[in-house]
């Protein structure tokens, strides 16, 4: 006897529907799994054999076959497990079951528990869309009910599967309180107000978030180039529950999601090690999965110590930075994964970390320097629209308790407000932010009075500016109009525009 059990897979970030058909014929006892599938689908044989014996009933002397259509798509995962083990035990006439109103998802255990599974949420809105129930196991339930109006069934066990199926025992669907789980806001255990001096890297990062411009810090070891970047988070606006479902959903399919609090209300920050292969950093790999730019999405990504990167690595930032998605291909696949992150990056200006440091002497020669400089190339060094210099902080204003330090809400505040002028601005496009803006709205929205584009022409001869700096420069003092709620950009705009490209000024060399 065939049966046929509805499941789901994931391919990236899609979900689409899986059949689990079990066929139990004469023949040979063993177990032949079909369907295009990855090593951890492949082992739920031996998962669902003894999770049956173990849940007191019999596994088949026969030949079991069971096919996992479409055969055309690889299936990955061991959530598949729930849905043969049923199928096995109705086609043995173990059990009769109307299985067809469910998607079934859950792995088993040897002792037949059902186990949390990845990709609950977005399989629960894949469910919905197709309109079918959704039983999987208690762990995911939280996550899965996110979905409003969702039929979703928490299971613990196998045999508490089948007698919910069998009609032996009635569930209620589990329904989150959304209300509540949006009331609490994000909660952060850092805040700008630790850190003492750094009044210009300060302002320069309050500009950034303001329209999510791309930044590089540049300055000697301990200075708070990192301690800087990870206060960012407390100072960008809070998620909009749009943004909280595309992050919660990456999330899921990476199985990084808290089992008691699984949405994602914070704004993620990744800061993956140096050493990080271009496949974690970028996504990817034999099974293809998001990578840290992935999941930084609509937050923000640190790459510390930039120049000790793989070249391979930080090249491929590039398309993701400019497009705000990153195409991942293989010779059977091809994927797309959403990547809008706010690049925070540091470095040391030169090799031993001290040139221009006040406090130790740098002994590096300007081959050295210039050396160090170039394992970041230029096209990606055009991509970042803020370049900034950290001093060493002086010992008695470290030591000092009489410098009040602006808190991060108060930042903050001043950020919403621009946030809010931009939103305006950009109703009628498919953009969020300034640093978003094609060459097209830079026209329109940063027009320049006479004196002010003067001083811009001047500064792009001076310093050889590229025409992706100078439009740059133009967002940049965009953002910093809409700070101070001016309509126009005035010469003092650009003019502090003009210090946030360090870089391109060549005033550290």
């Amino acid at each position: 006897m065939v049966s046929k059990i509805y499941s789901l897979g994931f391919n990236g970030l899609d979900v689409y529907p899986v059949e689990v058909e079990v066929d139990v014929q004469r023949g040979l006892p063993g177990v032949s799994l079909v369907g295009l599938l990855d090593t951890a689908v492949r082992e739920s044989r031996d998962r669902v054999r003894a999770g049956i014996k173990n849940s007191g009933y019999k596994f088949p002397s026969k030949k079991v076959t069971i096919n996992l259509a479409p055969a055309n798509i690889k299936k990955e995962g061991t959530h598949f497990d729930l849905s043969i083990a049923l199928g096995v035990l109705n086609s043995t006439f173990q059990i009769n079951c109307d299985f067809s109103p469910y998607f079934i998802l859950g792995e088993i255990s040897l002792e037949g528990n059902i186990r949390a599974i990845k990709g609950a949420f977005p399989m629960s809105i894949k469910a919905k869309e197709l309109g079918k129930k959704l039983i999987l196991p208690l762990a995911n339930v939280k996550e899965a009910s996110l979905v409003r109006d969702m039929e979703v069934y928490p299971v613990e066990t196998l045999e508490e599967v089948i007698s919910f199926l069998s009609g032996m025992i009635e569930k209620k669907p589990f329904i989150a309180d959304l209300e509540d789980i949006l009331k609490k806001g994000p909660e952060y255990k850092v805040d700008f107000d630790e850190v003492k001096g750094q009044v210009f890297a300060k302002r320069a990062l309050e500009v950034a978030v303001s329209g999510m411009h791309n930044v590089l810090l540049i300055g000697p070891p301990g200075v708070g180039k990192t301690m800087l970047a990870r206060r960012i988070p407390t100072i960008l606006p809070d998620m909009a529950f749009k943004e909280m479902l595309e992050t919660t959903r990456i999330y899921s399919i990476a199985g990084l999601l808290s089992e008691e609090y699984p949405l994602v209300k914070e704004r993620p920050f990744r800061s993956p090690h140096h050493t990080s292969s271009s496949v974690a950093l970028v996504g990817g790999g034999t099974n293809i999965k998001p990578g840290d730019i992935s999941l930084a999405h609509n937050g923000v990504l640190f790459l510390d110590e930039l120049p000790e990167f793989s070249r391979n690595s930080l090249e491929a930032l590039r398309q993701p930075l400019e497009d705000g998605f990153v195409n991942i291909s293989r010779a059977t696949n091809h994927l797309k994964f959403p990547s809008r992150f706010l690049l925070i990056s540091s470095m040391n200006p030169c090799p031993c970390g001290f040139f221009g440091s006040s406090v130790k002497s740098c002994h590096c020669s300007s081959y050295q320097i210039q050396k160090y400089r170039n394992k970041i190339s230029g096209p990606l060094l055009d991509r970042i629209d803020i370049h900034i210099e950290l001093q060493n902080i002086k010992i008695e204003n470290l030591l000092s308790d009489n410098m009040p330090q602006e808190q991060s809400k108060d930042i903050k505040e001043r950020g919403k407000a621009a946030k809010i002028i931009q939103e305006k601005r950009f109703k009628n496009d498919d953009i969020f932010f300034n640093s978003q803006m094609s060459h097209k709205q830079i026209k329109n929205d940063c027009r320049l009075k006479k004196e002010t584009k003067t001083l811009l022409e001047a500064a792009a001869r001076e310093f050889g500016f590229s025409a992706r700096a100078y439009d740059k420069i133009l967002k940049v003092s965009r953002t910093i109009a809409d700070l101070e709620q001016s309509e126009e950009i005035t010469p003092e705009h650009i003019s502090e525009a003009i210090q946030y490209r360090s870089l391109d000024k060549n005033l550290w060399l």
